[in-house]
């Protein structure tokens, strides 16, 4: 591009004083292929307006979050905390971007126990002490998506369910603060299975995080279990999830043939997960929804 020409990104500003010199930065490293290393695309760099959009989503999607955990206890239905998100959604001007994505039936998922992700709410499903439940909301608000999830306890849970829990939280945590700009994708899953690991738990390699923001699921993929320094490069204005699901048992997993969404630890272990929309940026990962 001429230095004078509007900015590939959309921003409205000429490209000199845009995304110029992070190209010349991008051109100027070189890339290991036998380690995957590429250069992120550029459709999934967003501008400074697109990121305003993704932020005003997240704090609609916190707040049904937010709501969630009022709102959980034990006896209550998942499909009461299903109906409560949905309208907490719709009623701050957002739409549920899981209802009816690719068929799926209801407004979030709530995973519970050796569900690993993708639980469909139900009136026959109640809560009771001892579960240990993930709930699972992306928001859709002027066209840009936000997307996050939350582990929640109920009533007197077992030892070994509470530290699996808390270990999770933790490999999100480490996993975002890996999540540095002109490092490698790598590092986030390096981050994530070492401290898995380290506790004796192991890592779902079936499913991952992605981009997001101008659609629920972009490039990258984002692994949980990766070695550092492989994959794409992050750079300022990426939007990406990072959602370690951590297993107690096996890292295998399987679809509910019946409802072909649910997917359970195959060992019928328990399962958990935390979940963060971040932003890379030039001082660090900046999280958005969490």
């Amino acid at each position: 591009m001429n230095r004078n020409d509007l900015c590939w990104c959309g921003s409205g500003k000429k490209y000199k004083h845009c995304h110029l010199a992070m190209d010349e930065r991008i051109k100027e490293m070189k890339f290991d292929f036998f380690k995957g290393q590429v250069r992120p695309p550029r459709k999934i760099i967003d501008n400074e307006q697109d990121i305003a959009g993704i932020k005003a989503s997240a704090v609609i999607n916190d707040g049904a979050l937010d709501l969630m955990a009022e709102m959980i206890r034990e006896g209550i239905d998942t499909l009461t905390l299903d109906d409560a998100a949905g309208d907490y959604i719709t009623s701050h001007g957002g739409v549920s971007a899981c209802l009816n994505y690719e068929g799926y039936p209801r407004n979030v998922c709530i995973s519970i126990n050796d569900v690993v992700c993708h639980g469909i709410p139900s009136r026959d499903t109640i809560l009771k002490s001892g579960d240990i439940v993930n709930i699972d909301i992306t928001t859709i608000y002027n066209g840009y998506f936000a997307d996050a999830s939350r582990m929640f306890m109920i009533g007197d849970v077992a030892p070994n369910a509470r530290r699996l829990v808390e270990v999770t939280r933790e490999c999100m945590e480490l996993g975002i603060k890996a999540a540095q700009a002109w490092h490698f994708l790598g590092d986030i899953g390096a981050a994530c299975a070492a401290h898995a690991h380290k506790n004796g738990y192991s890592v779902v390699t079936d499913l991952g995080g992605h981009g997001v923001g101008k659609q629920f699921h972009m490039e990258p993929f984002v692994p949980h279990n990766a070695k550092a320094g492989t994959g794409m490069l992050m750079v300022p204005g990426m939007v990406l999830t990072v959602e370690p699901m951590i297993n107690e048992g096996t890292y295998k997993v399987t679809t509910d043939e019946e409802d072909g969404w649910t997917v359970r630890t195959k060992d019928h272990k328990l399962s958990a997960q935390w979940e963060s929309t971040i932003l890379i940026t030039e001082n660090g990962p900046e999280v958005l929804s969490h």
